[in-house]
């Protein structure tokens, strides 16, 4: 790969590290919900890099849609609907390191896996002031929680229409917050030219 990938501040492995502190140098006062969860994904060092595949971020929309039908399918399999589930949960535990770091970095998808790992990192970071409230990141948490709500009531009744409502309700938050992401990672990107080079 050309470009910029190759220099000291590509967003995965050693370069990253005078980007993002180390989790040995970061307090656990300090590591956000968000970060923990990242780590939980696998999502730590060239992990971000694999994971701002846009194949990636694209997949990463499918696999909400394929728990609810693996869920629904017990009205037709019964019990045997256990085993799309399960297959389901550990695809959605997987799917962010399954893609290889993509050719380019430049696109919607790439840039708000960016703007989220800046995000995850928010308490050792120094964020433009228009990105330090978490109102809208925290709203749209709150619609996505609002949709699963919904969703899963559809799923306990079989009522197709909740079920779809609570659906788009959660993927139209979801893009929201990467929407919000590519925002700040645009704005860092400006202010910072390590995170600049992390698009090439």
């Amino acid at each position: 790969m050309a470009g910029r990938r190759g220099t000291g501040a590509a967003p995965g492995g050693d370069g990253a590290a005078g980007t993002t502190p180390s989790p040995d140098a970061v307090t656990t006062d300090a590591v956000t919900t968000d970060a923990r969860l990242a780590a939980l994904f696998g999502l730590r060092g060239d992990g971000w890099l694999r994971h701002a595949n846009p194949v990636s971020v694209w997949v990463r929309f499918a696999v909400v849609p394929l728990i609810v039908l693996s869920i629904w399918s017990r009205r037709w399999i019964g019990p045997r609907s256990l085993l799309p589930l399960a297959a389901s949960l550990v695809f959605m535990v997987v799917e962010p390191l399954l893609f290889p770091p993509p050719r380019s970095t430049r696109n919607w998808a790439s840039r708000g896996v960016f703007g989220e790992r800046i995000w995850a990192d928010r308490n050792v970071v120094d964020l433009p002031e228009q990105f330090r409230s978490t109102a809208v990141p925290n709203t749209t948490y709150a619609f996505q929680f609002a949709g699963l709500a919904v969703l899963a009531r559809g799923l306990v009744v079989f009522d197709l229409k909740s079920v779809v409502g609570g659906l788009l309700l959660v993927q139209c938050a979801k893009a929201w917050f990467i929407d919000r992401m590519v925002l700040l990672f645009g704005t860092m990107a400006e202010r910072d030219p390590r995170y600049a080079s992390w698009e090439y």
